[in-house]
């Protein structure tokens, strides 16, 4: 913490989650124009954006939301049932597909326009150019110290093996 106050890093905490949440309510907005959910609209903005000519794996789309892929396959299940979406088989690797989003998608996505870009710009409004970029250069890095907050997490957390142990014990003797 900077010169060891917790009320910064408190306040900047609590600043970070209210934003958040104001984003995931766009996203959310974002996916009612569509008739789908938030998490859904990212996932069909990130295959629109990703697909170029061939189209783009689940994997990759997964690495750039950071999600797992299961996650993603079912999210894009989803899609293709909406005919947002077209999956086929990636003919360098018939176990893979490759995902594009369909007429239907790229017309939805071109009329969301009209409010999508109003309201990203008014989320980021407060922000010079130089601002924001500096803020998306931090981000990137602070999803990767998140990664290792939650591992941490994990791992100091755990049950060890001794109390995991006296835990057993105790329950046998109920």
């Amino acid at each position: 913490m900077p010169g060891g106050d917790d009320e910064v890093f408190r306040t900047f905490i609590h600043d970070f989650l209210a934003f958040s949440a104001r984003v995931d309510q766009c996203r959310a907005g974002f996916g009612d124009r569509l008739g789908i959910s938030g998490i859904a609209y990212t996932t069909l903005i990130s295959v629109a954006h990703l697909q170029g000519e061939e189209g783009v794996g689940v994997s990759r789309v997964a690495e750039h939301l950071h999600l797992s892929g299961a996650f993603v396959t079912i999210e894009v299940s989803k899609l293709v049932k909406a005919g947002l979406i077209h999956k086929r088989a990636n003919q360098e690797d018939r176990r893979r597909v490759l995902l594009t989003v369909t007429p239907k998608a790229r017309k939805l996505l071109e009329q969301l326009v009209e409010v999508q870009a109003p309201v990203n710009d008014a989320l980021f409004d407060c922000l010079s150019a130089s601002e924001f970029r500096q803020l998306a250069s931090m981000m990137a890095r602070l999803v990767a110290c998140g990664d290792k907050a939650v591992a941490l997490m994990g791992f100091l957390t755990a049950p060890s093996p001794v109390a995991a142990e006296s835990t057993r014990k105790v329950s046998r003797r109920r």
